[in-house]
């Protein structure tokens, strides 16, 4: 069962926040979008409260119970970063906006992003660690060992994206020769010179 609420919960993510999307700049209603895209967490929310009564109604935990509390975790975590991605691809593509920036590659701006990812990884996984000790805590469920192993995961998730961050400002990133970089993308070339 706690598979289909898996799929239920992913599927219904996109398409409402498709539709939030879509009632912002297809149909101008503002304040319908904004309820839809606000009520994003509260899809995760009512996954993670559905796993938790599962738990306690006498079902063995399973990868499936922490993949739902994960869930809420990213949602927190990664949630407004992905709305504000695919907001701004909507606006371009259906709203008239300008075309998206790419993520920045070189220097002290592709640093500060790394750090900005790891951010949301630390707290993602956070969350997400808070919320399976909860439900190994508020349940008396057979199984919770397996719970084990995504402490492991999300400290190597958390680990590795310090790591990065970290390699980043330690060893920035040089553009290529003759690239002209604003913010840390390029944006030009410059012109060598003419020799007399």
């Amino acid at each position: 069962m706690i598979v289909t609420l898996v799929l239920a919960a992913e599927v219904a993510f996109w398409v409402v926040l498709g539709l939030g999307l879509a009632t912002r700049y297809l149909l101008r209603w503002r304040t319908v979008s904004t309820v839809l895209l606000v009520g994003l967490p509260v899809i995760d929310l009512v996954l993670f409260l559905l796993t938790l009564f599962d738990l306690r109604g006498g079902a063995t935990a399973s990868w499936t119970h922490a993949l739902a509390a994960s869930y809420l975790g990213f949602s927190v975590g990664y949630g407004p970063s992905v709305v504000r991605w695919a907001d701004a691809r909507f606006l371009h593509r259906f709203g008239g906006g300008p075309k998206p920036p790419p993520a920045p590659k070189y220097g002290a701006a592709r640093s500060r992003h790394e750090w900005q990812v790891c951010r949301r990884t630390l707290v993602s996984a956070a969350i997400t660690v808070t919320l399976i000790t909860a439900l190994k805590v508020c349940t008396d469920a057979p199984g919770t060992e397996v719970f084990t192993q995504w402490y492991w995961k999300l400290g190597l998730a958390a680990l590795i994206n310090t790591a990065v961050a970290a390699s980043f400002t330690i060893w920035p990133k040089e553009p290529p020769a003759g690239a002209i970089v604003e913010d840390g993308r390029v944006v030009g070339w410059k012109i060598p010179e003419s020799r007399p």
